[in-house]
């Protein structure tokens, strides 16, 4: 029995050197792949940030983030104690919302405040948002099938919504009112481009 060899010739009659993997090609592929990424994470920013950044000024922004996450808040407390793992995307898309919220308002209005001479009530809002992170830990460590689990949603809601009502009816609308439009849209900007760095 006889076993023949196939050789594989160019077109010139060379041999052809066996199939290497093209890195070029490859490292292509890969930097595609990177910048399809960073594309991806560049839309999902701007998708999460787009109702901020299309108010007309901060105030109006920021209510608006108060009514998202008043949503979020009405669909955990429609689940009940079989729906453990919608609580607990829920309780993760509040958490990322009321993150990027703190930043903001964290960042550029609360030293607004003080720089207008508002200091107790920036001091005092820094302070709610040192129990709204708390309440965040105690419901993300509550066994989410607790009967108590709902309680919590409750009582984190009555609190937090005393905070917006503050901010909404008082101190944001008496700040704006304060300040000059050119502060004002400043103001928007710098917390806009805040919210995009955690969005």
């Amino acid at each position: 029995m006889t076993t023949t060899t196939t050789i594989d010739r160019d077109s010139e009659g060379r041999t052809a050197k066996p199939d290497k993997p093209n890195l070029g090609l490859l490292a292509g592929a890969a930097t595609a792949g990177a910048a399809l990424g960073m594309l991806a994470m560049i839309g999902r920013k701007a998708a999460v940030q787009a109702p901020s950044a299309l108010a007309r000024d901060w105030v109006e922004a920021l209510t608006l983030e108060h009514k998202a996450v008043l949503k979020i808040f009405d669909a955990l407390e429609a689940t009940d104690s079989r729906n453990t793992t919608k609580r607990a995307m829920l309780l993760a898309q509040m958490k990322h919302a009321l993150v990027k919220h703190d930043v903001e308002e964290s960042s550029v209005i609360y030293p607004a405040l003080r720089e207008a001479g508002q200091v107790e009530a920036a001091d005092h809002l820094t302070k709610d948002h040192g129990y709204v992170k708390q309440h965040l830990y105690d419901l993300d460590n509550s066994p989410k099938d607790s009967p108590d689990f709902l309680i919590k949603v409750r009582k984190f809601r009555a609190d937090i919504e005393q905070h917006m009502t503050e901010e909404e009816t008082e101190l944001f609308p008496a700040l704006r009112a304060q300040l000059s439009e050119e502060k004002n849209k400043h103001l928007t900007s710098a917390m806009n481009k805040e919210g995009f760095k955690v969005a």
